[in-house]
Formats: structure tokens, C-alpha cells, sequence
């Protein structure tokens, strides 16, 4: 009886280990339907607009970040984004995400978003916002079934560059969510006639108040540039991971189309396009300070 007690004292203390070293080597990073940085601009009031998000993570994490999780190498992910403007200062949004890994096509049911801006942004040096987002997750992308995302943005911009941060928080909701800080930032130049290039980062820091150590965070900074192919706006970027934790090699692609604002043509509709293709909405109005602005209504 004694050699026996001690025999299940050893198997449950290994069996303690491996779980603390699976949650010790568990990644945070996961497969990701979007990746950008939102500017605060927004579709015309009455306006819908499309994007469609793909990245391919060529060079990916082999372990899932969490039992039965996806892995991230060699996933296909993105998402269609249907969004619509309610005023100049509100939008709302529907995603239908998706992975495809395997040949197996993965949906990650669905989200929806409202946005809050500054009007107008796309004319100001200075802007900002709120994103939220809520999540309806399937077991192989999130151990929560719902989520919670709640991302500032901050801006600011001349005629020839922008820099935006949103320091993205994170909630699951249920026995196993956690808050959690994921942190994105872009530096663009503008080169004139919606023509940008930049350099994209984005961050996961884990928990809050309880941050995984750098080497399993994930750190990955993105060369990207935007343009227009015709009526549509397009961002191509590739990125590289900068941690252990970190997808290695990922490439993104978003393309998007705001269709005309009803009742008032091509012309009108135009403004509803931010600017550049990489953030929330898109505009090929150019670029006006407001200081600009003013003189030139002078």
C-alpha cells in the first residue's frame, strides 16, 4: 500500500508538471482573420462598404496556443467585413471569420463591431476613437465561447505622414477568459495619389497584470504598402516574427470597395473611402489638413 501511494503521488505530480509546462509553453498567439491598424475613418452616413482580410502564415507557430487550438503554420486566415455608416461619427460591422488549414475549411462564426470616431477624420491632424467588437468563437480558435474587444485609436497626421497606435485590450468571457493587451501601431508615408508605405506593427502581450515573458510574447513588425487598382483599394503586406513567440514569416492582403452612397452618386461616395486601404475604412478624397482646409475655404 505504501509503494503504491507513492507511485500515485509521483504520477500526479508528473501529470502537475506537464500541465504547468503546457501553460508555460503555451503560445499566445493564434490564427488571426485581421490584421491592421484602424485610423478612425468611417463610411458615409448610409453607406456600405466590403473588405475582404486573407494572410497566410508561411512560416508559423507548430504548437497550439491552447488545447485543440488551431495552429497557426501554414493556416490561411481572413474574413469578409460588411460595414455600414450610421452618422459621421458612428459606424457598426459584421465579420464572418474564417481559417483554412489542411484543407479544412474552419468558420469562426461571426462578429459584430461598432465604431465611435471623430468626424471626419480622414481631414484632421489629430483623431481618435473607439472600436468594440463582439465575438461568437468556435472551440478551435478561442476557449471562450464569447469575447469582448474594446481598441483606442490615436492618431496623428500631416501630408506626408501618419502614426497611429491602438492599444488593443482583450476579454474573454467564461471560467477560462482573461484580459489581455495586444498592442498595434503603423508609420506611413504618403507618396501622393493614395499611394502609402509604412511599416505595421502589432503586438500580444498575454494577461494583464500577469505578461508572459518576452520570449513567448508575440512581436511582429509588417512592410506594407497601399494603393488603388481602379474602383477598388488594396494593401499588400509581409511580416516577420521578432520572438520565439512569434509567427515567423505571414503575408496579408486587403481589399475593399465602398459602394456609392445612395442618392448621391460616385462623386459623393468617394469621400466614404479611407485612407490608406490598411486601416478600418478607406477614402480617395486627398489627404487635408484642417489648417489647410480653412485657408483654402478663405
Amino acid at each position: 500500500m505504501k509503494v503504491r501511494s507513492t507511485h500515485g503521488a509521483r504520477r500526479r505530480l508528473c501529470l502537475s508538471a506537464g500541465a504547468v509546462l503546457w501553460v508555460a509553453l503555451a503560445q499566445p498567439a493564434k490564427a488571426i482573420d485581421e490584421i491592421q491598424v484602424y485610423n478612425a475613418s468611417i463610411a458615409a452616413p448610409g453607406q456600405f462598404t466590403i473588405q475582404q482580410h486573407l494572410n497566410f502564415v508561411g512560416a508559423g507557430l507548430t504548437t497550439p496556443p491552447f488545447p485543440g487550438g488551431l495552429v497557426s503554420n501554414h493556416s490561411l486566415n481572413g474574413t469578409p467585413e460588411f460595414a455600414y455608416g450610421v452618422t459621421d461619427w458612428w459606424e457598426v460591422g459584421l465579420y464572418l471569420p474564417f481559417a483554412v488549414q489542411d484543407r479544412q475549411f474552419l468558420s469562426d462564426s461571426f462578429k459584430l463591431r461598432t465604431l465611435f470616431v471623430s468626424p471626419h477624420a480622414e481631414q484632421r491632424n489629430f483623431f481618435y476613437g473607439v472600436n468594440f467588437e463582439f465575438s461568437y468563437e468556435t472551440p478551435r480558435f478561442a476557449q471562450t465561447r464569447y469575447a469582448l474587444e474594446i481598441r483606442p485609436i490615436i492618431g496623428v497626421r500631416n501630408k506626408e505622414w501618419e502614426f497611429i497606435v491602438n492599444p488593443i485590450v482583450g476579454v474573454g468571457i467564461g471560467a477560462l477568459g482573461e484580459a489581455t493587451l495586444a498592442p498595434a501601431a503603423r508609420l506611413a508615408r504618403n507618396l501622393g495619389e493614395n499611394r502609402f508605405i509604412g511599416i505595421e506593427y502589432y503586438a500580444d502581450l498575454g494577461q494583464i497584470g500577469k505578461f508572459l515573458a518576452l520570449s513567448q510574447q508575440s512581436h511582429q513588425i509588417f512592410a506594407v504598402t497601399d494603393f488603388q487598382l481602379g474602383e477598388w483599394d488594396v494593401q499588400l503586406g509581409i511580416g516577420s516574427g521578432l520572438t520565439p513567440g512569434s509567427d515567423g514569416l505571414v503575408t496579408k492582403a486587403i481589399v475593399g470597395y465602398a459602394f456609392p452612397v445612395p442618392g448621391q452618386g460616385k462623386d459623393a461616395s468617394a469621400t466614404a473611402l479611407k485612407s490608406p486601404p490598411s486601416t478600418k475604412a478607406f477614402t480617395r478624397a486627398s489627404w487635408t489638413p484642417i489648417p489647410d482646409a480653412v485657408a483654402a475655404m478663405r
